[in-house]
C-alpha cells in the first residue's frame, strides 16, 4: 500500500507499507493491502505501519484516513515520530507542549488586537457625536 501522512503544509511521509494500525472513535483497526476501501476519522494517539525496515511508530493530533485501492492517505494537524514506542509519549508531550504554547501566544496576540480594534471604534464612535 502507499502510504502518504499529510500535515497542513507539507507531506510529513510517503512510504511502502504492508500494514497500517490506527486508532478511531471506535477503537483500533488494522489495514491489510487487500483490505476494501474505507474511511476513519481518528482519534489523537498512535499511529502505526510496517514497511520493509520494521515497524515504525507515530503520533498524530487526530485527523482522517482515507483507503482506496492501494491509497492510504492520512491528514492530520501533526504527526511526531518516535525512536521507539516507549519513548513516543516524551517525545509527543514536548513537542505538542510547544505547540500549545505557540498557540497561547497566537490566541494573545489576537485578543489585544481585538481588544485595540474596539476601543478605536468607541473612540470614533465618543468623536462622532
Amino acid at each position: 500500500m502507499n502510504l502518504k501522512i499529510l500535515l497542513p503544509a507539507e507531506i510529513f511521509l510517503s512510504e511502502e507499507v504492508t500494514k497500517v494500525v490506527a486508532e478511531a472513535e471506535n477503537g483500533f483497526f488494522c489495514l491489510l493491502p487487500q483490505h476494501v476501501d474505507f474511511t476513519a476519522a481518528l482519534v489523537p494517539g498512535v499511529f502505526s505501519f510496517t514497511a520493509r525496515d520494521g515497524e515504525t511508530h507515530l503520533a498524530i493530533d487526530g485527523g482522517t484516513l482515507v483507503k482506496r485501492g492501494s491509497e492510504v492517505l492520512v491528514s492530520t494537524r501533526n504527526a511526531v515520530k518516535g525512536p521507539e514506542l516507549g519513548d513516543i509519549q516524551d517525545v509527543v508531550i514536548k513537542q505538542f507542549e510547544e505547540i500549545d504554547e505557540r498557540e497561547k501566544k497566537a490566541r494573545s496576540a489576537a485578543a489585544k488586537l481585538e481588544v485595540d480594534l474596539l476601543r478605536r471604534f468607541m473612540e470614533l464612535k465618543e468623536h462622532g457625536r
